[in-house]
């Protein structure tokens, strides 16, 4: 076995491994140690492997690991995350009973988040994506509250949802693939010849946009972050929603221009942005502003992909994956960093808010951030018409959004003025802080395929400036008159579809007693009646 074999193998067996060991008790007394260590061969792999593979079994069950470029970007920035976040767990959630249990969901969804960006055969991706979205459901519902398990019970509804939408469209498309277990990439090659090529496209969008909170599947994203533990909660919303981006890059076609579906996917995408934000605007909870911050950037890297798929443009797999790495590791750093502020004092806070401040702004593209040479990166495929005017003007909402996000934040706190936050928590949270620049700027020419020169331009930082000043200029009003808007529940519409409940369970039982009614034989055999008279009026009309 080569290297990149077995670096791509231990990928996956170290977590699993770890999980099954959990069995044992000295193992389980000190799981929580170990955490940050099971995803380090997934770092290794990302950084050692890149187009590397391994043959698990042979034709026609044919079970492929292998590790593309995007796949790489991702993976390395995934198992940094895990990393740093299983380190702030230990921190977080050592001290609290029951933590072995969230210890082992930890360790499956870590394995299935990770598997995602390293099989290269259907079967092998579908199992790994159930394992991830499944096994989440543990991270969701751990703390046992009735939220919690309000909240783990639409996740797991979606879940579950989003699992038959992959598999009627993994089934479409293996039919137009060989026989067995295709790869992925011959699957996808022989989709343009398929009869069931649209219905297979709308199952694959369906599925993938669910874990990546396309509205209107974004609903469990609101719900479950607020009641997640912290940890928890930067995984979910970095990694664990970039499953379904990996799955729209490898499941999708760019060998040719697709103008139809790219352009309606990028719609989907566009909207998205901004309805993340006008929802998240209406919030009062820091993390759940964070969640809907996040459906809002899952928009724009669809309409990144939408636009690549319109145009045929192969590169945009790449830049997508790009973005998705910023994203990954600052909305990570952000949820770390709300316990941060909760557990520090007012003597320290204002250090730990500038902090934070960066990582929000980054977000919106504050020059110089990963988000600044993301959303650069991103106007490549974007383009320079309506798309791309939407994606930039978004830059503003996201600045609004943060703003919000950081007004609250500042008040969560409740530690004494000479507290600080214990070390295990604040050490990973900067690691991922750091991390969210430096990666992006060492992968930016790999993604781009360019220099950084085109970056730092006057014209570039103005292009990136001008959309975070305009959001400036709109906080004041929000400040003023944000009250005033509606009071949009976390969930939104899953909490509207729940109060129209009661209406519909009525309009049914109308309806029921409304037929055994009519089923009488005195009212029936008067309707009859009726209409026999109405009709003979009829025929006797000249």
């Amino acid at each position: 076995m080569t290297l990149s074999g077995a670096l791509l193998a231990a990928t996956l067996a170290t977590p699993l491994a770890f999980a099954a060991l959990c069995l044992l008790a000295p193992f389980r007394r000190r799981v929580f140690a170990l955490l940050p260590l099971a995803p380090l061969p997934g770092l290794a792999t990302a950084l050692l492997a890149p187009g590397g593979s391994l043959l698990l079994a042979p034709a026609p069950l044919r079970l492929v690991l292998a590790l593309d470029a995007p796949g790489a970007m991702l993976l390395g920035g995934a198992s940094l995350l895990w990393s740093c976040a299983g380190l702030y767990a230990g921190s977080y959630m050592g001290a609290r009973a029951g933590h072995t249990g969230f210890a082992v969901w930890w360790l499956l969804t870590l394995a299935g988040s990770l598997g995602v960006f390293i099989v290269a055969d259907m079967t092998s991706f579908y199992l790994m994506f159930s394992l991830v979205s499944l096994a989440a459901y543990g991270l969701v519902a751990h703390e046992g509250t009735p939220a919690a398990e309000r909240a783990g019970l639409a996740y797991m509804a979606l879940a579950l949802l989003g699992e038959a939408f992959l598999l009627f469209g993994f089934v479409l498309l293996a039919t137009a693939g060989p026989n067995g277990n295709p790869l992925i990439a011959d699957a996808v090659a022989m989709l343009d010849g398929s009869p069931w090529r649209a219905a297979t496209l709308t199952l694959l969008i369906l599925g993938f946009g669910l874990k990546m909170g396309l509205v209107p599947l974004h609903i469990w994203m609101p719900l479950a972050h607020p009641v997640a533990p912290m940890p928890a909660s930067a995984v979910l919303s970095g990694i664990v929603v970039k499953a379904g981006v990996i799955g729209l890059i490898r499941f999708l076609p760019f060998d040719r221009a697709a103008p139809d579906w790219g352009t309606a996917l990028a719609a989907l995408g566009l909207f998205t942005a901004y309805y993340g934000v006008g929802v998240g605007i209406t919030q009062r909870n820091p993390k759940t502003v964070l969640a809907y911050s996040t459906v809002s950037q899952m928009g724009l890297v669809a309409a990144i992909i939408g636009a690549g798929m319109a145009a045929g443009a192969a590169d945009a797999t790449r830049l997508a994956a790009y973005y998705g790495l910023h994203h990954l590791l600052v909305k990570g750093a952000l949820f770390m960093g709300v316990g941060v502020v909760a557990a520090t004092g007012a003597r320290r806070r204002p250090l730990v808010l500038g902090v934070m401040a960066v990582m929000a702004f980054s977000l919106a593209g504050l020059p110089f951030t990963s988000g600044a040479l993301a959303k650069y990166a991103a106007k490549a495929v974007l383009g320079e018409g309506a798309t791309g005017t939407l994606a930039t003007l978004s830059a503003a909402g996201s600045t609004l959004l943060m703003l919000h996000f950081l007004r609250l934040l500042a008040g969560i706190s409740k530690a004494r003025p000479q507290d600080r936050a214990p070390a295990g928590m604040v050490v990973p949270w900067l690691v991922a802080a750091f991390a969210s620049f430096a990666v992006a700027w060492a992968l930016f020419p790999q993604a781009t395929g360019g220099g950084l020169a085109g970056v730092l331009a006057p014209a570039a930082l103005w292009k990136a400036t001008w959309p975070i000043l305009l959001g400036l200029l709109l906080a004041p009003g929000l400040a003023r008159w944000g009250a005033r808007l509606p009071a949009i529940p976390e969930g939104d519409i899953a909490v509207l579809a729940e109060r129209a409940g009661p209406a519909v369970r009525r309009f049914g039982h109308g309806v029921e007693w409304f037929d055994a009614a009519m089923r009488a034989w005195p009212v029936a055999g008067l309707a009859l009646l009726a209409i026999v008279l109405a009709l003979g009026a009829l025929l006797a009309l000249p």
